[in-house]
């Protein structure tokens, strides 16, 4: 029954996903991971809390509260939108909507799916 359960959310989620049209693209964390070695002119963003960045976050990356006042001003500012940019967060969820607002500003942008969370779940290095 599992396996059934299993298949079902997995159509429905290509559905959603295919349906919805997201101006962004998602990564698992082995393609995020291989994006990221493969195109060194990607911005790494994380878009928590610098509380959680401080915690750990994946090398490189620039710290980008997505729920600040600022955040808007602050990615214009610092984010070239000649270069791709690359988000995550703790789950996936925050950067999704991070994703989803740079990309209508004319971001090409790439969430990685799970978040921090997915990427240490994969053993995968983080800083602090």
């Amino acid at each position: 029954m599992s396996k059934l359960k299993t298949l079902i959310m997995a159509l429905l989620g290509s559905c959603f996903g295919a349906c919805a049209q997201q101006p962004y693209s998602d990564m698992d964390v082995t393609q995020f991971e291989q994006y990221l070695q493969r195109d060194t002119t990607v911005q790494l963003v994380d878009v928590r809390t610098p509380e959680e960045f401080a915690e750990g976050h994946i090398g490189g990356a620039v710290n980008m509260d997505v729920k600040a006042a600022d955040f808007f001003s602050a990615a214009l500012s610092r984010l070239d939108k000649q270069r791709p940019v690359a988000v995550y967060c703790r789950s996936g969820r925050r950067s999704a909507h991070a994703a989803e607002l740079l990309a209508k500003q004319g971001y090409k942008v790439t969430n990685l799916r799970g978040g921090i969370m997915a990427w240490q779940e994969a053993r995968k290095p983080v800083e602090r």
